[in-house]
């Protein structure tokens, strides 16, 4: 099987802790030149138009430390319809190939497959404060549940790899927070 036409997919959200596709390894990666980002506005996935989440999205600028999955040739294009169904239900991602830097100590560079946010969208939600999110996050549920698990989940998932995103951890923290305070209460009352 010739590598060329093996599959290289950059997960830098949901992808790392949930892939949903066949892989054949998996391992740290550093994609330069655009940064994780929680700017886009969920219709579907963490919120509805009603009532959007918040889901990341590599916005301009800086640098990503995430996950590269190698995909075997065969697997290849069942891998990209899944990933298409997947992230462009609402087409807010540009699909694009970006060289990423693997970490595994081999200092090898791959073309992966990584999904951009489209700033022109309508779901583009730029920069907004820790406030904002916050209350998004608290109140965005979609297709695939609570806002808040895919926000804990992926801070959880850079946590096991070591990596600490200042702004996703302030907010993880105070979900946390607002959602032991809230057992607590509840315990309480019963």
């Amino acid at each position: 099987m010739p590598i060329k036409d093996e599959l290289w997919v950059f997960g830098y959200g949901s992808l790392m802790w949930r892939p949903g596709f066949e892989y054949l390894d998996r391992m740290p990666a550093k994609l330069n030149g655009l940064h994780r980002a929680l700017c886009v506005y969920s219709f579907v996935h963490r919120g509805t138009p009603e009532q959007p989440g918040l889901v990341l999205g590599l916005d301009r600028g800086g640098a990503c430390r995430g996950v590269a999955f190698r995909v075997a040739a065969a697997n290849r294009e069942a891998t990209v319809r899944y990933l298409r169904d997947r992230e462009q239900v609402t087409s807010v991602y540009l699909e694009a190939y970006r060289l990423i830097d693997l970490m595994d100590g081999s200092k090898r560079r791959v073309r992966a497959l990584v999904f951009c946010v489209d700033r022109g969208h309508v779901q583009y939600a730029g920069r907004i404060s820790i406030e904002q999110q916050l209350n998004l996050v608290r109140r965005g549920h979609g297709r695939s549940g609570p806002n808040r698990d895919y926000v804990v989940s992926t801070v959880d998932a850079l946590e096991e790899m070591g990596i600490r995103d200042r702004d996703l951890h302030l907010l993880a923290q105070s979900l946390k927070g607002a959602h032991e305070h809230s057992g607590k209460d509840q315990a309480r009352d019963e």
